[in-house]
């Protein structure tokens, strides 16, 4: 078995280079754990989560001056940045709804490699059909959608509370869908990651507030360092990709990982 500290490390880069892409950081991470034999602890199951803060950050640092324009645009009455706070809230509030509904149940019977697997095929095929459509975008700036858009990416978000459907996935599907261009439709998902996470970050915490020791927090720590550095470095690269070449590579990504996964259960791994 591992050291804490490599398993940490490991999961930080997993966390890192596949929360923002279309390829479920959440499913990856629990295939992952799966063959690192942790399925049983609940330590781990939570460190998968907290350790999303890196990330959140990585969006945060990439995307500050834009943001530092929208929170100041806010205050000064800027209609076009009240607007899009008022975008972005509206469409994080079904995955919270739903999430606070629903959490318990999810994390206790659907983090499951299976799931996981099937998930990550199922969704390699719908993120396939939709690049190849003949879409034309008319959305291209991920602050001024209409805000029915904004709700309609929030619902898709849901289907992500499925470990292996993406997150990213779901909202870059259904921007897309309803007029996004690319590289549009990836920045608002990385724009509703901000208060998604954060929110299933903060609820995680405190539902395992006192079962976390010092070593813990050490542990959590390095992977949030980790998990920080590798997001801001593939943020950056996944937008000019995804421009220029759209999502057939994620797909095959997410049908390889899952039909290996299947393979690899039924072996008994």
């Amino acid at each position: 078995m591992l050291p804490d500290v490599i398993r940490a490390v490991i999961l930080g880069v997993v966390e890192g280079v596949t929360e923002f892409l279309p390829v479920s950081s959440t499913g990856h991470l629990l295939l992952v754990e799966r063959f690192f034999e942790t399925g049983g602890d609940d330590f781990w199951k939570s460190f998968a989560i907290l350790i999303q803060l890196g990330a959140i950050l990585a969006i945060l640092a990439i995307y500050f001056v834009k943001l530092w324009n929208v929170a100041l645009g806010m205050f000064s009455g800027d209609p076009g940045a009240r607007r899009f706070v008022v975008g972005v809230l509206v469409a994080f509030l079904p995955a919270a709804f739903f999430g606070a509904l629903l959490g318990g149940y999810i994390k206790s019977y659907l983090f499951n490699p299976w799931v996981v697997c099937f998930s990550l095929i199922l969704g390699g095929a719908v993120l396939m059909w939709v690049d190849q459509l003949d879409l034309r975008p008319r959305l291209h700036d991920a602050t001024a959608f209409p805000l029915p858009t904004y709700l309609t990416i929030g619902l898709a978000q849901c289907a992500a509370m499925i470990p292996g459907v993406s997150r990213s996935g779901a909202t870059i599907v259904a921007a897309m869908l309803l007029g996004a261009d690319k590289r549009a439709s990836a920045e608002f998902s990385f724009f509703l990651a901000i208060p998604t996470m954060l929110g299933a970050f903060v609820y995680d915490l405190y539902k395992s507030r006192n079962d976390m020791t010092l070593d813990h927090f050490y542990i959590i720590a390095i992977g949030f360092v980790v998990s920080f550095v590798t997001a801001i470095i593939v943020v950056r690269m996944f937008l000019d990709y995804v421009t220029r070449n759209g999502f057939t590579f994620f797909a095959w990504w997410r049908v390889i990982v899952g039909t290996l996964g299947l393979i690899a259960l039924a072996l008994g791994f």
